[in-house]
């Protein structure tokens, strides 16, 4: 997987830890500066492990589907970038009030991290199953999380839920345009 398409896959994982550090920076506006680190790291630290986990339980099925790599890849890339579009436009067709808690908690942060990051773990598969240096790749998701997730919160601070779905539909986007260049440069290349 070449550097460019590492960058974009990157982004579009990050995007959903984005639209929720977007809302956190809007719910928690009294958030001390080590929240915003906090919230990037956790994002970060999760978008970064899922991949490993799902590369090492795909090594042990991707000896059988090596042929289909690519079908893997659109499938998941697919399904994983419809999803985060179908709840941007959710949301955007039925905005309801932003229901903020009333404290940022360790807890609502650990949930928010995993249930981010699920999408990566899915990802890892389709990385298992392309023979990716998982290390370098998580590595990278995990920077690029953590420094949109910091922005993600700044922003939220700044100019409140207007982005947040637009992060989210953008990422679904970016997922699926990835999922089809490498079906297609397996196809004919």
């Amino acid at each position: 997987m070449d550097i460019l398409t590492l960058f974009f896959l990157a982004v579009g994982l990050s995007m959903d830890a984005m639209a929720v550090s977007i809302s956190d920076g809007l719910c928690f506006q009294k958030m001390r500066r080590s929240g915003f680190f906090w919230i990037a790291f956790s994002f970060g630290f999760f978008q970064g492990l899922m991949p490993v986990i799902g590369y090492f339980a795909g090594q042990t099925f991707s000896v059988y589907i090596k042929n289909l790599d690519h079908w893997v890849a659109l499938i998941l890339l697919g399904f994983i970038g419809g999803k985060m579009i179908w709840e941007a436009i959710s949301e955007m067709r039925h905005p309801e009030e932003e229901t903020c808690g009333k404290d940022f908690t360790f807890r609502l942060l650990l949930v928010q991290a995993v249930a981010t990051s699920i999408d990566a773990l899915a990802v890892g598969i389709g990385f298992a199953v392309m023979d990716v240096v998982i290390w370098y790749a998580s590595g990278f998701v995990a920077v690029t999380t953590f420094v949109l997730s910091a922005a993600g919160v700044w922003i939220g601070k700044k100019f409140g839920s207007f982005l947040k779905e637009k992060a989210e539909l953008l990422g679904g986007l970016t997922l699926i345009a990835i999922g089809i260049k490498i079906f297609t440069e397996h196809m004919l290349g």
